[in-house]
């Protein structure tokens, strides 16, 4: 027996009865339509779901179509079936590749996006670091901004010289070296040729080993120390700037880190510690030159000398100017308590990059090394380039100059170190270093005495006899700065392996 749905016509899979019409109906048809209409679709009487009798049948089998009567028919009718599938899977395959280029596009748009963003947050913090810098001297930004992006002219004697002379080096400015180098030449011929009797011996000097290494000043993600200094009035004061875009103070000997500086937005590459007030300065590939507090841990001026990574930093004896050199060819002199560049001059002749810079001891003079191999000799005052000290092959990497005010040192990439008479100017000593030898940091110590030189190790020279005392291999990586200690009670090193180390009896 077959049972027909009266609405749909069709054998129902949950057929049941109507007590009002007496009807078969297909359960799910027949509910809808008594949600819709609340009554039996045969004779518009009213009717409920719960009057609704479920008739109980074995499961019902369907007639074949008529069409479906044969094996050409059902052959015609499996064939029908294939090609709506073929075609249904046509149209997805279709679908797929819209929405994957629609995809694609999309996550194209969403990388742009995020570029832009990220450029326009870098702008907005370097924006809010330059405001947060000008709002204490609101009244000199305008010169300033004058004197930064004033070029430099080639004058009469085809030297440059500063346009800007009205906001860059007055009269009372050059008096004001003069009178500090008149001080410390006075000094200087008092002391004369002795040796203080507190500086360590040669032979004791010689027995130096490793008594203390710190790796934990800079992040280990980004290793690397690229820059080292002490404070001239207290050596226990060590600073370092890194590879993590950090200057970082230590505490010798508390063996504590006092400060950790941030707002470089790229590495640390040139680190001073001012001899007298609570203030180191640090110098960047970021084109920024930063004064630091260490007392208070924030930044309390950012010095806009250059439009290219500054390369060297050097304080004068006032301990009120900066010097700086920088890939943009130009060398700069600035005043730390304005942030005002005062003069900024480059070697159009040269057209070279600047590697380092460094004051001469009287500070009338100072020297800075260039990409091309070349020392060039400045005279502060005049803004002239006096003397060149050729004889190096590769990038300038470290110049510095003896206490005396006599001797240049310098470093570059042919593994080996030059010694430069100013008297003479001559090369009157070459240390022929190891093949491969990087030279990375030169510096006398306060007598000049000894010279130290970082690179692939760490090796201290006696001036006058130039020959070797010491020979430190104790960092994994190159070491990229070396300073001396109080009368050379100690030697301190640091270098890519992220360590600061110190040596002594």
């Amino acid at each position: 027996m077959s049972l027909f749905c009266a609405i749909s016509n069709e054998v129902p899979e949950h057929p049941c009865v109507s007590p009002v019409s007496n009807q078969v109906f297909e359960r799910r048809l027949i509910e809808k339509y008594i949600a819709e209409n609340g009554t039996d679709p045969m004779n518009a009487q009213p009717l409920s779901e719960e009057q609704l009798v479920d008739i109980k049948v074995s499961h019902p089998i369907r007639p074949k179509a008529p069409s479906a009567t044969s094996i050409p028919a059902i052959l015609k009718s499996l064939q029908d079936e294939w090609d709506a599938v073929m075609l249904h899977s046509f149209t997805l395959r279709q679908q797929l590749q819209t929405t994957r280029q629609e995809l694609s596009h999309a996550l194209y748009q969403h990388d742009a996006a995020c570029r832009v963003i990220a450029r326009l947050t870098k702008e907005v913090t370097a924006a809010r670091e330059a405001l947060a810098t000008l709002k204490p001297q609101a009244g000199l930004v305008a010169p300033q901004a004058v004197a930064a992006s004033q070029p430099a002219a080639v004058g009469a004697g085809g030297e440059p010289m500063e346009i800007s002379e009205q906001v860059g080096m007055t009269p009372e400015i050059i008096q004001k070296l003069q009178d500090k180098a008149a001080i410390l030449t006075t000094e200087r011929k008092k002391r004369g040729k002795t040796v203080p009797e507190e500086l360590v011996r040669a032979e004791d000097l010689s027995k130096y080993r490793q008594v203390a290494s710190h790796a934990g000043l800079h992040s280990a993600s980004v290793p690397g120390i690229l820059a080292l200094d002490l404070c001239p009035s207290d050596t226990s004061k060590v600073l370092t700037g890194g590879a993590d875009k950090n200057v970082v103070v230590f505490d010798k000997n508390e063996e504590q880190i006092v400060a950790t500086l941030k707002g470089h937005t790229k590495k640390v590459t040139s680190v001073i510690y001012h001899p007298s007030q609570s203030v180191v300065f640090s110098a960047s590939p970021d084109n920024t030159i930063r004064v630091w507090s260490v007392t208070g841990g924030n930044c309390v001026q950012v010095v806009r000398a250059h439009e290219g990574g500054v390369t060297g930093l050097s304080l004068h004896a006032t301990g009120d100017y900066l010097l700086s050199s920088s890939e943009d060819q130009y060398w700069a002199f600035s005043d730390i308590q304005t942030g005002r560049v005062l003069t900024k001059v480059t070697d159009e002749s040269a057209g070279c990059a600047l590697t380092c810079a460094q004051f001469h001891p009287d500070g009338l003079i100072f020297g800075t090394g260039t990409a091309d191999s070349q020392i060039k000799i400045w005279d502060l005052k005049e803004r002239t380039n006096v003397a060149n000290f050729p004889g190096h092959s590769g990038p300038v990497t470290s110049i510095a100059f003896s206490e005396n005010g006599y001797y240049l040192a310098t470093g570059a990439q042919d593994s080996s170190v030059k010694l430069w008479d100013l008297r003479k100017l001559k090369n009157f000593k070459t240390i022929t270093l190891d093949n491969n030898y990087e030279v990375k940091s030169l510096v006398f110590d306060q007598s000049g005495t000894y010279l130290a030189v970082g690179g692939s190790d760490i090796r201290v020279y006696i001036c006058k006899q130039w020959s070797e005392v010491l020979n430190f291999t104790d960092h994994t990586g190159l070491v990229t700065g070396v300073a001396f200690g109080d009368n050379a009670q100690f030697l301190s090193s640091a270098g890519m392996d992220r360590s600061l180390k110190f040596y002594s009896l």
